[in-house]
């Protein structure tokens, strides 16, 4: 009673303070009593409530371990680097910039600047080498180009500059240096059980295969996991490579007592300011200790890039995720005891002791489950890193990374908890105590407010807008407007579930009346008096399915009109490969000459960085291309041309262009595109034909000799053979005939539109990004879903016990239980659905200009976890309370 009259004594007070303004002049007594009311409140609802709270625990608390998880894989890419194994010898090492800038004025703002990494090496001229040899502090610099070898066995290798062994701490085990150009020394992985010293072996680097003089064979205790290798002689090795007048990068050894920033230094002042290529305005690095790395991968940095952006993208998600679900428990956990708050306050609980009694058990609960996020978040940021880790890119893990991620994530979560718990209890704490005490005996209210209605009407029409706009876009935009879309729908389903799960009911309430007799009618009125809960439990689910379908759609959808236009595309029927190494240009010509032959193109494939703007924004684009030779090519592949000839397509000045790409750009034959080449050289070609199978093939098609210069390896990876009647002959049999001379690991095959397709780009990175995406937000995302119907089931105990003692029986309320998460799940999967293909319809249409597709397997695998998750939710925490409720002891 004191307790109870101490929080009714300060009604009027807080009634007079909110209407003069002077709450903070309580007096401290008054205060202090309060807090302890409060406190009081708390930690009885604590203990009260304790498994609702559990559920809430464990939600919030995967919430953490999901943030903090994502904080530390970001962390671990951006102190990335390529690791340091060609180069371990070396004390600097002094490359082209690979890094290409674009600077335009978006609408109504400052100039802006974007840069990217260049997909292919950007190279030096020759005449740089002679500079820094004559820096102050070099005692040696060496000239490091690579090409690639094969043996005649068909193992790759890369094929280097016997100087050059030093910069990787090479030395001679057996043998000698190589004196000529048919003399090589091997790496001991390669002579392993082979060829020793003396004795002959098969290569081929360029042109057809040749027989060499191993000289001697070297080793080192450095490299790892780097690629066997093959020495030449250094006049050798530069005719091999094809680029006279270029070098790859150049090695540095410094004099005894050089530090590496005075060895840089010294360098820098005798370098040129640009690489000295013609056409290329690439600046020129010196790298020391770790950035050494950097001239060995020249595209790890760009791949980690793109992780960069795709993982910040799918956090972005996370984080509205895990809002999303933060609020749906936390809300459904604060409206269960709404009759409870209500009858609080209609017995002078005051607003101000209420919103700290629930604010104190938020921050509490809160607390506990930032700690158990916290702690899961290092392992499953660990099994994380072990998918995006790779040989080229290892992601370190730092001293301070675990407890960083860690405290991210549990500090976000802590935040967060306290605030919308109160902001859920608004309703209740802001009524009169006459009007509480009629609340505390009437139903929660089942249609959502005003302000939440119209939320919810604008991000539905801002998701659907989103949609529209992604038709009319273009790469990364329309995949950015999809993605806006998929995530304004859900939760606009999150803020309009009541009205959406009214009509839900409407359409299904009266089958399910029929299918479940007794039950199903238990089924359909509980669920009509409580709308409300309804929303709340389909809700994870439409998230879960939504958000799963577009991650597993995107990939297919592309992959599948990919594949289709290639296929259409291609005329040859035979193809030939040549391995890790490639075929160089003479194996497509000597393939014309074979009999049964009638066209054979080579297919050397590159990349473009092309500078737009989205949006007013500038936009560095990466896009796969294709050199092929015209000479041909009509019997082979097939773009279908809409406008030019593609036998103009020779030389180094044309280029053909996808017809989508030709409209965004406003070019047609005879106008010319600005472009970079993969290794930054700035172009700007004539266009000389558009054709519609851009999707399938590329965007640009380039002669391959234009592209031939500018790659990283001259080589063809595959050459398509059209064959015809041979004068008797087998025209499989006669092309490996004509390929024979270039040695081991050449294969002929029937073709298939693989050989020739442009899919988006999907490495390795990117696959684990998205089994990230799916495995981990997905199944977070399920485990929402068994949370929040665990606490919705726990909150019905009194409705069940209610049900048991009128005479309802186990079988009927158990099934009951089942009806109603057969409801759950059936609305939640076609409203998930329905929210999903919005946007992937846009994507698709955009993009592919088809329908999305999704495997059926794959649904189907969606469809059964978000059962075995439902039925979890709902069925095990009513089969737990079954000796109270579904049991004997009901009554």
């Amino acid at each position: 009673m004191k307790r109870r009259t101490g929080m009714a004594a300060q009604d009027p007070s807080e009634t007079r303070n909110r209407r003069t303004g002077t709450a903070a002049r309580e007096p401290l007594g008054v205060r202090q009593g309060s807090r302890r009311a409060s406190a009081f409140l708390a930690r009885r609802s604590l203990a009260t409530h304790r498994r609702a709270w559990a559920a809430v625990i464990v939600a919030t608390g995967a919430a953490a371990a999901l943030i903090g998880a994502f904080a530390f894989v970001i962390g671990s890419l951006l102190v990335a680097a390529p690791p340091v194994q060609r180069y371990a010898g070396a004390d600097a090492v002094v490359a082209a910039d690979q890094k290409v800038s674009y600077t335009a004025k978006p609408w109504g703002s400052e100039p802006r600047t974007t840069t990217a990494y260049l997909p292919e090496r950007a190279r030096l001229d020759r005449s740089v080498l002679a500079a820094v040899a004559g820096a102050d502090g070099v005692a040696k610099a060496v000239a490091d180009d690579s090409v690639p070898v094969s043996t005649g066995d068909g193992r790759p290798a890369v094929g280097r500059s016997w100087p050059s062994a030093a910069l990787t701490r090479y030395e001679l085990a057996e043998g000698r240096a190589p004196r000529d150009a048919t003399e090589v020394v091997l790496d001991g992985s390669l002579a392993a059980g082979g060829p020793a010293p003396g004795e002959r072996v098969v290569l081929r680097a360029d042109g057809t295969a040749r027989t060499y003089t191993v000289s001697g064979i070297a080793r080192t205790g450095h490299g790892g996991d780097a690629p066997p290798a093959v020495f030449f002689t250094e006049p050798r090795l530069t005719a091999l490579a094809g680029h006279p007048g270029r070098i790859d990068t150049i090695g540095v050894v410094a004099e005894p007592g050089v530090s590496p920033n005075a060895l840089r230094d010294a360098i820098g002042a005798v370098l040129p300011e640009r690489s000295g290529v013609p056409g290329s305005d690439r600046g020129v690095r010196v790298l020391t200790g770790a950035e050494r790395g950097e001239a060995e991968q020249v595209d790890a940095l760009g791949g980690r890039g793109d992780q960069l952006a795709l993982l910040g993208s799918i956090g972005g998600t996370v984080l509205m995720v895990a809002l999303l679900v933060i609020a749906s428990t936390l809300s459904q956990a604060i409206h269960q005891r709404s009759g409870e708050l209500a009858l609080l306050r209609a017995v002078g609980a005051s607003p101000r002791q209420l919103r700290s009694a629930i604010g104190r058990e938020a921050g509490r609960v809160s607390a506990a489950a930032a700690l158990l996020g916290g702690i899961g978040a290092v392992p499953l940021g660990l099994a994380m890193r072990s998918l995006l880790t790779t040989e080229t890119l290892p992601l370190p893990v730092p001293w301070w990374l675990p407890p960083a991620a860690a405290l991210t994530g549990g500090l976000l979560v802590a935040l967060l908890a306290r605030p919308v718990a109160m902001l859920a209890a608004r309703s209740i704490t802001r009524l009169r105590p006459a009007a509480a005490l009629g609340a505390a005996a009437a139903e929660e209210p089942s249609e959502p407010g005003r302000f939440r209605t119209v939320a919810g009407v604008v991000l539905a029409f801002a998701g659907i807008s989103s949609a529209g706009v992604a038709t009319t876009q273009s790469g990364q935009a329309a995949g950015a407007a999809a993605s806006g879309a998929a995530m304004s729908l859900v939760i606009a389903v999150a803020l309009l579930g009541p009205r959406i799960s009214r009509i839900a009911l409407g359409v299904l309430g009266r089958p399910l009346r029929r299918v479940g007799g007794v039950s199903g009618f238990l089924a359909e009125r509980a669920a009509s008096a409580h709308t409300r809960r309804l929303a709340t439990a389909f809700t994870p689910i439409v998230l879960v399915v939504a958000f799963v379908c577009v991650q597993l759609a995107s990939g297919p959808t592309m992959e599948r009109a990919s594949g289709q236009q290639a296929s259409a595309a291609l005329r040859a029927d035979l193809v030939a490969t040549g391995g890790g190494a490639g075929l160089p240009a003479g194996a497509a010509r000597a393939v014309r000459e074979a009999p049964g032959v009638t066209a054979a193109t080579g297919v050397l494939r590159s990349a473009v960085v092309l500078a737009d703007r989205q949006a007013g924004e500038p936009v560095l684009t990466r896009l796969p291309v294709l050199g092929v030779e015209a000479r041909g090519l009509s019997g082979t592949l097939d773009p279908r041309v809409t406008a030019g000839d593609l036998d103009r397509l020779t030389g180094r000045d044309a280029v053909a262009v996808g017809a989508d790409r030709a409209k965004g750009l406003d070019v047609g034959p005879g106008d010319r595109v600005a472009l970079r080449l993969g290794d930054g050289t700035r172009v700007e070609p004539r266009v000389v034909a558009v054709y519609e199978h851009e999707l399938g093939l590329g965007e640009f098609l380039f002669p391959r000799e234009a592209l031939a210069g500018h790659v990283s390896a001259a080589r063809d990876q595959v050459v398509l053979i059209r064959t015809g009647d041979g004068a008797g002959a087998d025209p499989a049999t006669s092309v490996r005939e004509a390929l024979a001379p270039y040695g081991g690991g050449v294969t002929v095959r029937a073709a298939t539109g693989d050989d020739v397709a442009i899919a988006p780009p999907v490495s390795d990175g990117d696959n684990a990004v998205i089994v990230i995406g799916v495995g981990v937000i997905g199944g977070f995302a399920l485990l929402a879903v068994v949370s929040t119907l665990a606490l919705i089931t726990i909150g019905r105990r009194g409705e069940f016990r209610l049900l048991r003692m009128v005479g309802t029986g186990r079988r009927q309320l158990r099934r009951m239980l089942v009806l109603e998460t057969g409801l759950v799940t059936f609305a939640g999967l076609v409203i998930g659905t329905a929210v999903a293909a919005v946007p992937l319809t846009a994507f698709a249409v955009s993009l592919a200009g088809t329908a999305p597709y999704l495997p059926p397997a794959h649904y189907g695998v969606i469809v059964g976890a978000v059962a075995l998750a439902a039925a979890a939710g709902t069925l095990i925490p009513g089969a737990a309370g079954g000796r109270f409720v579904l049991g004997r002891r009901a009554g």
